[in-house]
């Protein structure tokens, strides 16, 4: 479905069978050949929650707002498809999603858990990324944050199952430190949103996730990274956060101060203000490490 001149949503099918859908923003002039930034948002978060940095980035650069596997328009695995719900199945259906789009390399943004992907794929992968940047990013998820997404049921996927993702989301939204929104409004566009996944999607999802553990990737990532820590997320510290920075080498920590943990929502500008002055020390110097 065609969406304007300038911004196009796509559905790719995977040699597996599943489908990932992706919105391909470009407001670049026509006889530019841009670069490309692939987006992908955190657990229970699509394509549509990046709306607000879409401007900013898209006048320069192709921007592909990408959803994850059994999130917004992405496809959800059925029992009948067999489907290998392990990191390498996800990081080939990367690999498949820029080679279908036709994209040698890319900037990769990864919000929360996107960041552990981002950081398999720069370490497996690196061939294909111009830069990593991680934004609120745990590098594993600890019996404590695993009994905090449960919300009193049995796992972490089973509370997604029996709440459905919109129960899940309200859950979510009354723990302090996670939904960084004092608007009642954005509350219920943020809610609304998370409800458009499919219950089983985010399920299956949470199992993939709760075993997934990328600290020992992290000494083998060479691409230029930037962090972007949260002062005060309940999901990741900020001890975390400069232990990521101390294992890749000339990684560049920036600290965001916002209210929670969706930095990107709330301090948007900041994020964005972060991100690009990497990129500009990336086209300049050809590193971040400029010292």
């Amino acid at each position: 479905m065609e969406i304007s001149v300038n911004s196009v949503s796509r559905l790719l099918k995977h040699p597996n069978k599943q489908t990932t859908h992706v919105i391909v923003d470009d407001f670049t002039d026509p006889w530019v050949e841009p670069e490309t930034i692939l987006i992908q948002g955190g657990f229970a978060r699509h394509s549509a929650f990046w709306y607000h940095w879409i401007p900013s980035l898209a006048r320069s650069y192709r921007v592909i707002r990408r959803d994850t596997r059994g999130h917004g328009k992405s496809s959800t695995p059925k029992p009948s498809d067999n489907y290998d719900y392990n990191l390498d199945t996800i990081l080939s259906e990367i690999v498949d999603t820029l080679d279908q789009l036709c994209l040698q390399k890319v900037h990769f943004i990864g919000e929360s858990t996107s960041g552990m992907l981002g950081e398999a794929f720069a370490a497996k992968f690196p061939n294909r990324l111009f830069s990593l940047t991680i934004c609120s990013s745990p590098t594993y998820l600890p019996p404590a944050a695993l009994e905090l997404f449960s919300f009193g049921h049995s796992s972490w996927s089973e509370a997604c199952r029996r709440l459905g993702s919109r129960g899940w989301g309200e859950h979510l939204a009354r723990v302090p430190g996670t939904l960084s929104a004092i608007d009642s409004k954005y509350e219920a566009w943020w809610i609304s949103n998370i409800a458009l996944n499919s219950s089983e999607g985010l399920a299956g999802y949470a199992e993939f996730l709760s075993s997934l553990d990328t600290r020992p990737l992290l000494s083998e990532i060479s691409v230029p990274m930037l962090i972007l820590a949260p002062a005060k997320s309940a999901a990741t510290g900020l001890e975390e956060q400069l232990q990521i920075a101390r294992q890749v080498k000339g990684s560049k920590l920036v600290i965001i101060h916002g209210a929670g943990h969706e930095v990107y929502a709330d301090k948007p500008e900041d994020c964005l203000g972060a991100f690009k002055e990497f990129l500009f020390d990336l086209d300049v110097w050809g590193s971040t490490d400029i010292s």
